[in-house]
């Protein structure tokens, strides 16, 4: 064990630098925006707060609650735990992105005829996950769809109306 007291007037290691911005590249709904980012800002910040596109919401931040979920080349994330800076390049699709404007996507479609959501907070990221589900072709049940959007909580409970809609697009996809 040592005794003596250390003085040091200099840092032992020399202090990593972050560089204070980074130009990101991110194409969104098939729209490109060059962005001037902090390194830290989360994917989620960047496509709401510099895009401009609200229609991710910011539930949790902290990847537990899936109301974040966007797709990034068709695979779905959860876009507060994912930094922009690591998507320079990358196709991201939003919810916004899912619809052309004038016909929505059909689980948009199913989402409303199964009265699917209730507040609706929730509904962007839980249509984006399963798309990104219906994309990796692993649920072929209703448990599978079950267990495969365990992670896309629904603070109203409309569990049962989700899973209906999500079945009903995977049967006509079928």
């Amino acid at each position: 064990m040592r005794t003596e007291t250390a003085v040091l007037q200099e840092p032992v290691a020399k202090k990593r630098e972050l560089p204070e911005f980074k130009w990101v590249n991110l194409t969104i709904n098939g729209q490109s925006f060059k962005l001037k980012l902090q390194p830290w800002v989360s994917l989620l910040d960047a496509i709401r707060e510099y895009a401009g596109l609200t229609g991710t919401k910011k539930g949790c931040d902290h990847g537990q609650c899936g109301a974040c979920t966007v797709l990034i080349n068709g695979k779905r994330i959860n876009s507060c735990l994912t930094l922009a800076v690591m998507k320079d390049g990358e196709a991201i699709t939003t919810i916004e992105g899912l619809s052309d404007g004038a016909v929505n996507h059909p689980l948009q479609d199913a989402f409303i005829e199964h009265d699917a959501f209730q507040c609706g907070y929730c509904t962007p990221g839980q249509i984006c996950s399963a798309v990104g589900m219906i994309n990796e072709g692993r649920a072929h049940s209703l448990e599978d769809v079950q267990e495969l959007m365990s992670g896309n909580i629904c603070r109203c409970g409309a569990y049962n109306n989700i899973n209906a809609a999500i079945m009903e697009v995977k049967s006509k996809m079928a």
